[in-house]
């Protein structure tokens, strides 16, 4: 957990990718992930968060389903949401939060 707030606590914002393994729609997000990674570079870090292996976490967070998105900016939740999104959704929000 404090390894975790250290990270969201940064000025650069977090994408937080919680997830299960077991999760048709999380695996889609992969590639999208990478995609938006690629196309914004240093402007954000892209974490990922497996639920079942970190629940105090994802509970903290009130994860209720997966995939949940949310993107935090100094330690502060700035934009969630859950389901699956596209590339340019993504990049848009955090090119809003970036500023």
């Amino acid at each position: 957990m404090s390894k975790f707030l250290e990270i969201i606590n940064k000025d650069k914002p977090v994408l937080v990718d919680f997830f299960a393994e077991w999760c048709g729609p999380c695996k889609m997000m992969n590639p999208i992930l990478k995609e938006v990674k690629d196309a914004i570079g240093e402007a954000v870090s892209i974490i990922k968060i497996n639920v079942d292996k970190n629940q105090s976490l994802a509970a903290k967070y009130q994860v209720k389903g997966v995939p949940t998105l949310i993107l935090f900016k100094k330690g502060e939740q700035c934009w969630r949401q859950s389901g699956v999104l596209q590339k340019n959704e993504l990049t848009s929000i955090i090119k809003a939060h970036s500023n």
